[in-house]
């Protein structure tokens, strides 16, 4: 019998959910992976072997409508699928690590503790990352956790690019710029020295687009800079969140319209973004493939952000040597590459057409003084490896 890891991805409206073998001292193999989303409206189970070849799809009853129910499908799922196999650890996205974890760390009641703190930080992610730890634990009480951190990759960052120009008091009390998808910038700083080795110590900008977006300024593989701040909302515009926005907004707002912060939380998470914008969809191939104006717009407005967002970490860099694009958007949208590596020939970025159209992962133009590439990003794996890493299970 060998043994098994187990990787959790809980949000909203979706559980995603990997396992991986563990043998012998190598890298953790995937074995499966699947999610239970559309919830809680319309909760559905699918799933991929290695190969990915179909395990499971089909709609699920309404006990699967909440993550309580979506656990207790991925446990009965995952027990049918073992095998050979023995689950002998788990580790999860955990959103928001404060300032005190830097790294992943081993879960216990401490962990939990400090994590419940963290909730008001990131109060749309935290709440079910911590649910999907304890689900686990009550169906596994003897299992090992591990809480891997979308901002722990950032907190390597120079101080001045964590400071918000508020009165001291704030920035004590743990306001500053703590950056998000961390796991991925990790995973994709570890893979370019395989991939691009001339450029991967250099001066690169990752483009990790999707439903969620942002963009990372590496030097030697470390963040200096990013676009997200103190929550996800900062930064480039996204599928349902709004990015960067005027604070004057928020106050005209709730002075003029009589909002509160739950209704902003509303309208700034769920009701801005490409969605806002195009009044159409949030999904960016839905807005590609349509002929409205509003959609042409809301894409307009996705690059141009891009394009401002990139410049500025340039400056943080003192230049560029690379460009790397990632996240769903990001691996599989050339026409989105193609507008984004025009909008930066300033920066030495000369796209290769056939490149791009192919998917890389080279797309930049030989001899181009910036090169652009596609790295498919894998936040499952980079959390099942901290996880073997953290367990001493290498």
């Amino acid at each position: 019998m060998s043994d098994a890891l187990l990787v959790l991805n809980a949000g909203s409206s979706s559980l995603k959910f990997s396992l991986f073998g563990l043998t012998g001292g190598a890298a953790p193999a995937r074995l499966l992976e699947g999610q239970v989303d559309g919830l809680p409206e319309a909760p559905r189970l699918a799933a991929k072997d290695a190969a990915g070849a179909t395990l499971a799809e089909r709609a699920l009853g309404a006990t699967a409508a909440d993550p309580r129910g979506a656990m207790s499908v991925m446990g009965a799922f995952l027990r049918e699928h073992l095998g050979q196999e023995r689950l002998v650890a788990a580790g999860h996205r955990v959103v928001h690590g404060g300032l005190r974890y830097e790294r992943p760390v081993r879960i216990d009641d401490e962990v939990m503790r400090e994590l419940d703190r963290l909730v008001p930080l990131a109060p749309l992610h935290q709440p079910h990352n911590l649910g999907a730890i304890r689900a686990l634990a009550a169906q596994y009480p003897r299992l090992p956790q591990v809480a891997c951190f979308d901002t722990a990759f950032h907190r390597a960052q120079p101080h001045l690019a964590q400071a918000f120009a508020l009165p001291r008091t704030f920035s004590d009390a743990g306001l500053r710029r703590y950056g998000f998808h961390g796991l991925s910038y990790e995973y994709v700083a570890a893979t370019l020295p395989r991939i691009a080795p001339e450029v991967a110590a250099g001066r690169v900008v990752v483009a990790h687009l999707g439903n969620g977006a942002s963009l990372c300024a590496l030097r030697e593989g470390r963040s200096v800079a990013t676009t997200m701040g103190f929550t996800a909302l900062d930064g480039l515009m996204m599928g349902t969140r709004c990015g960067a926005l005027d604070p004057g907004v928020l106050l005209y707002l709730m002075d003029q319209r009589g909002m509160d912060a739950r209704a902003l939380e509303d309208l700034l998470y769920h009701r801005s973004g490409l969605l806002g914008v195009s009044g159409i969809s949030s999904d960016m191939r839905s807005l590609l493939a349509s002929a409205d104006p509003r959609a042409a717009e809301a894409i307009d407005l996705f690059v141009y952000r891009i394009a401002r967002e990139l410049g500025s970490l340039a400056a943080a860099l003192g230049g560029l040597d690379a460009l790397v694009f990632t996240g769903g958007i990001g691996e599989h949208a050339a026409a989105i590459r193609s507008r984004v590596c025009r909008d930066a020939a300033w920066l030495g970025i000369v796209l290769d057409e056939a490149a791009n159209r192919a998917g890389g992962p080279r797309i930049s133009a030989p001899g181009a003084a910036a090169s652009a590439w596609v790295v498919p990003t894998d936040e499952n794996r980079m959390i099942a490896l901290h996880t073997a890493r953290v367990l001493g299970l290498e």
